[in-house]
């Protein structure tokens, strides 16, 4: 039998927490958004439904 080559799988928890945009950016969540909401200004709770940017020091830490 001949070894075959495999495929690399997919890391399913990137995909689920993160999204990689046209130009090829990745994007993530805002933390804070998931409970104990009433307490929170409008304003916050606007900004905070929006995807930030990942910069790019985080990206060379954790080797990404």
């Amino acid at each position: 039998m001949k070894a075959e080559l495999k495929m690399p799988k997919t890391r399913k928890s990137f995909l689920k927490r993160f999204k990689i945009s046209r130009n090829k950016k990745i994007l993530r969540r805002i933390s804070g958004i998931n409970h104990f909401l009433s307490k929170k200004p409008s304003n916050t709770k606007r900004k905070k439904k929006k995807l930030c940017l990942i910069s790019d020091d985080v990206l060379e830490y954790k080797n990404i």
